[in-house]
């Protein structure tokens, strides 16, 4: 035939790259025949269907040297080419993608139909396959114990190799003409498995052939291990196994087991000795008790025994996969039998989890560098972090649940899912990735029929490898890109299922414990430290009674968690938390999911139920809040411009001065919960005051002065607000050291706008002043805000609110020391900047004297320090424990601190701060006080403030004078050295080391305040 002058064209756009030397082929004879029977435009869909595979220069050559090499079927093969059918395209489907099987094809043409006729060979059923490779060594398929019918007669063993072939051959025209290559994956493995196996029992027929007896008195048991125990095979992989032997009959036990080791080994041999036929592959016993350095072949009370005294963590982890393949299925059972019982048990070895993980990471480490970042199995993100993650959660969790005891990888992520160890999501993505991930292995094995587990790096190989997959990606680059993602998917996966924090504290406990039936539960909390057991039993049994997914979670967490609630001082309270929240956010998407997937979350629950009510009743109160303890950056406070923006956006939607006043208090509430829990994880660090509590004060503060405003102007008929309106932080507030049940110390400021009516501007400042203390402190279902003004001008006997200009008066005329000290700490907390400003200019000359304190002045202030500490300190609380104003406590600190502004910082700017510790390093750096005096005084305040939030965090009150005191029952001082970072059973300590700490700051004070 003549070469078309349209060929050459063709090819180059059905994607040949060889174009001139593909169209010569045409010219050879089968081709040209093939041409010949070709219709109209026959050539072109015949060029077409070789552009769809894998490699379509290879299909032809591969076809060519096909045609050649079938000289009887020359015709047939002839006509199929010719013909637009699926009997063409698998043809062309398998030379395309694997030039190790046209190899085969070429040599053994006949195998060729076998592709044509359309195979069924991944669904063969196995006992089919036993039945085909038993028969091709002439071997009985029904005898309990085959041996083949001739002593290995010539040609038996190739033959055996050859159905083996056949029978790959099939799998593999199936698997690369799927039009769901990952979808068919797990039928693909299981049949290559199945065909292993028998092989395996193909080679032990051959073996036993070999001996003169046929090895009669011995039975051998041939079990696969890894992914051939699994029915989870690779084309080409080493098979994985163990064998067991037992005599039979009369035959003495050394006798048996020396027959069983020639028999293991002839069965080896068979599989990979050099024959007419190619090799199988490697059979590799080294998964046996005491691997390469152990017999081949033992007893099954050998292998008990070694299993029972010296077996490792691992060896563990590989009996998971063992199963059945070959030799005497009932040794088999027994073996099976006897060891699964200590697979599942295995999880409560010492360091069984950590021992694992640190097996999965020596893997990894082992993986040539070179290799790293084409390791398909071995290497981040590779098939072995999900197996290890798969077999890591069913050795955990499968002692108490036999659903999830699958050997097979994608069975047993599946059974983790139903039963609620694995997230629904999490496990269909990481089949998705693993099944990809084996397709990929796959298609690189088939190529050559060699075990590789390496992505390719060449453009060119790539584009095989994806059209070979049936990848709908865009060219190499796209299933670069794609197998990088899947990479970092699984990796991701693996990190966050395989380290979970649960995986080891469950592995802690015991059988019993995990499986949580009433009489194990009641004596364990007893034993841990429950009060009352009987009452946590039972909210237990709430918690997990039934067969939904909650209640399967639920099962998983508790037997963790109950011992977490144990190591805080209220295991009792917090567990009936744990069940208050669970019942609110069980039914979530979320909360569950969070708790068993993160590898922060649960643990941080349990110590925060366990260690504080504060927080346990805002949780109850605030349950999204739970979502936080998942990253760290979700507890970190919120700047001042964050909660204005979402002050904004919740004021901007509220018309109702009610809903809007509480939207602000939710906010705050938020704020609190937030910075609560990172006090309880921090051991209640002191600067919470300053970035979180003041601060959602200010913002409260600021948010009912707008809704105040607003209703006033509505009450008045005005459209805007005629006098600037200026909230004025004081105290502890003002100088941001406000804690959980402080108030808030202000004082309200106006400044009637040019033009406005004195008199309305005075009634308006008046309603503003009145709602924002009403909006903040009335009863409600979010937390108060006491707004106290008892330090504005004449006390509690002054205004509520003046002018700028009456305060300007007040001060020049009346102001009395313990005004001016309390100005020091004055500070803009909402309203008019410039106000703020105005009156900040105002007060600066009378809270820093330039002049500083005359004799009489500084008389008066000790005076009346010494008043405070007489009256005020509450009746039958030792002064020493007074937290506020006991001696050495937060008073003495502050009127130290407070003098030394009134002082020197008329002369000294830096001294003009409102914090307390910020006052005394400045006064430090300016060799007012000593160092050693600035640490003690500053170490004795950082405690108080500590302790004083402590308590609240420990008892949930707000309120009342228990919270300046440091607590003298045993068990909430206990509960409050826990908060504090102290060890157990060392309260005793922190009670010391505040007694130390005032007595020093007291010592401090009385030198430098009273002199």
């Amino acid at each position: 035939m003549g070469r078309p002058v349209s060929l050459t064209g063709l090819l180059a756009r059905a994607g040949f790259r060889e174009v001139s030397r593909d169209a010569d082929m045409f010219a050879e004879p089968f081709l040209a025949g093939v041409c010949d029977r070709l219709e109209a435009d026959g050539l072109e869909r015949l060029v077409a269907a070789l552009g769809r595979a894998a490699d379509p220069d290879q299909a032809l050559l591969s076809l060519l040297r096909l045609g050649e090499a079938a000289q009887p079927e020359e015709g047939r093969l002839q006509q199929v080419l010719a013909t637009d059918s699926v009997h063409r395209d698998r043809l062309l489907a398998v030379l395309g993608a694997s030039p190790a099987l046209g190899d085969w094809l070429v040599s053994h043409p006949a195998d060729a139909g076998l592709v044509i006729d359309g195979p069924d060979g991944v669904r063969r059923d196995p006992s089919a396959v036993r039945a085909l490779m038993l028969e091709s060594v002439g071997a009985d398929p029904t005898a309990l114990v085959p041996v083949a019918g001739a002593p290995g007669g010539e040609g038996t063993l190739d033959e055996m190799r050859r159905s083996y072939r056949r029978m790959l051959l099939e799998i593999a025209t199936e698997d690369l003409t799927s039009d769901d290559p990952e979808a068919l994956l797990p039928d693909v493995a299981a049949a290559l498995a199945h065909l292993a196996g028998a092989a395996l029992e193909a080679a032990l027929a051959l073996a036993r052939a070999e001996l003169p007896d046929r090895g009669m008195g011995v039975r051998l048991a041939v079990l696969g291990m890894g992914k051939t125990g699994g029915a989870e095979l690779n084309y080409i992989s080493d098979v994985d196994v163990i064998y067991v032997a037992e005599p039979a009959g009369d035959e003495a036990e050394d006798v048996a087991l020396r027959t069983g080791t020639k028999l293991a080994a002839a069965l080896a041999r068979m599989c990979s000795m050099p024959s007419r036929e190619p090799a199988l592959w490697e059979v590799d016993a080294a998964l046996r008790p005491e691997g390469k350095n152990g017999p081949l072949v033992r007893t099954l009370s050998s292998h008990v025994s070694y299993y029972e005294r010296w077996a490792k963590t691992w060896e563990f982890q590989a009996l998971l996969k063992a199963r059945h393949v070959a030799g005497d299925a009932q040794l088999s059972a027994a073996y099976l039998e006897a060891t699964r019982p200590m697979v599942w048990d295995a999880v409560g070895r010492e360091n069984f989890v950590e021992d694992a993980q640190a097996m999965r990471r020596r893997v990894e480490d082992h993986v040539p560098v070179a290799e790293a970042e084409r390791q398909i199995k071995l290497g981040r993100g590779g098939l072995r972090d999900v197996e290890f993650t798969v077999q890591l959660l069913q050795l955990v969790h499968g002692r108490v649940d036999p659903a999830i005891r699958s050997a097979n990888t994608l069975d047993a992520l599946a059974a983790l899912s139903a039963g609620g160890y694995v997230g629904r999501d999490h496990a269909a993505e990481l089949g998705r990735c693993y099944r990809f991930l084996r397709v990929l292995e796959h298609r690189v094995q088939l190529a050559r029929l060699r075990r590789t587990h390496l992505m390719p790096t060449s453009a060119e190989e790539l584009l095989r490898l994806a059209r070979a997959a049936r990848l709908t990606v865009d060219g190499p680059d796209g299933l670069n890109a794609r197998w990088r993602a899947t990479r970092r998917q699984v990796r991701r996966l693996h990190e966050d299922l395989f380290y979970r924090p649960l995986l080891p504290e469950t592995a802690r406990l015991s059988a019993d414990d995990v499986t949580l039936t009433a009489e194990a539960a009641t004596a364990r909390l007893r034993a841990i430290g429950y009060q009352d057991p009987d009452g946590a039993t039972r909210h237990i049994k709430a918690l997990t009674e039934g067969v939904s997914r909650r209640a399967s979670i639920q099962r998983q967490l508790l037997p963790v968690m109950l011992g977490w609630f144990a190591e805080g001082s209220d295991p009792d309270g917090a567990l009936l938390a744990f069940r208050k929240l669970s019942d609110s956010l069980g039914s979530t998407h979320w909360y569950l999911k969070l708790l068993r997937d993160s590898g922060a979350a649960a643990d941080r629950l349990a110590h925060l139920l366990a260690a504080s009510t504060y927080v346990a009743d805002n949780l109850a109160q605030l349950t999204d809040a739970v979502a936080w303890l998942d990253e760290d950056k979700d507890l970190q406070p919120r700047t001042p411009e964050a909660l204005e923006t979402q002050m904004d956006a919740m004021l901007v939607r509220r018309a109702d001065a009610k809903k809007a006043a509480s939207a602000v208090r939710f906010l705050r509430r938020r704020e609190l919960t937030r910075g609560s829990v990172r006090d309880v994880l921090e051991h209640v660090p002191v600067d919470t005051c300053r970035r979180v509590i003041a601060p959602a004060a200010d913002m409260a503060l600021a948010g009912a002065l707008r809704i105040a405003a607003h209703e006033a102007n509505t009450k008045h008929g005005l459209e805007d607000s005629p006098t600037d309106f200026l909230v004025v932080a004081m105290g502890r507030l003002g100088g941001g050291e406000i804690g959980y049940a402080s108030d808030a110390d202000v004082m309200f400021v106006h400044d009637p706008r040019p033009g406005a009516d004195q008199q309305l501007a005075k009634e308006w400042a008046v309603d503003v002043a009145g709602a924002i203390g009403s909006l903040l402190g009335v009863m409600s279902t979010e937390p108060q805000l006491q707004v106290d003004t008892a330090l504005r001008p004449e006390g509690k006997q002054g205004p509520v609110v003046r002018t700028l200009d009456s305060y300007a008066e007040y001060y020049q005329r009346w102001a009395l020391g313990w005004e001016r000290q309390a100005l020091l700490r004055a500070r803009q907390a909402g309203g008019d900047p410039g106000l703020g400003e105005r009156f900040a200019r105002l007060i600066d000359p009378y809270r820093y004297p330039a002049a500083g304190l005359d004799s009489g002045e500084l008389r008066e202030l000790r005076r009346i320090k010494a008043r405070v500490e007489a009256e005020r300190l509450p009746r039958g609380v030792p002064a020493t424990h007074h937290l506020k104003l006991g001696r050495g406590g937060l008073s003495d600190v502050e009127w130290t601190a407070q003098l030394l502004q009134l002082q020197h910082a008329g002369q000294h700017p830096e001294l003009r701060v409102t914090g307390t510790r910020e006052a005394l390093l400045a006064a430090r750096d300016l060799t007012l006080l000593s160092g050693s005096d600035a640490d003690r005084l500053i170490r004795a305040w950082e405690l108080a403030t500590r302790l004083r939030n402590a308590i609240v965090l420990a008892s949930g009150r707000t309120h009342g004078q228990r919270v300046d005191v440091l607590p003298s029952e045993r068990q909430t001082l206990a509960t409050v050295s826990r908060l504090l970072g102290y060890p157990v059973g060392h309260a005793v300590d922190l009670e010391q080391d505040w007694l130390r700490a005032a007595r020093h700051a007291r010592t401090v004070m009385e030198r430098v305040f009273y002199g």
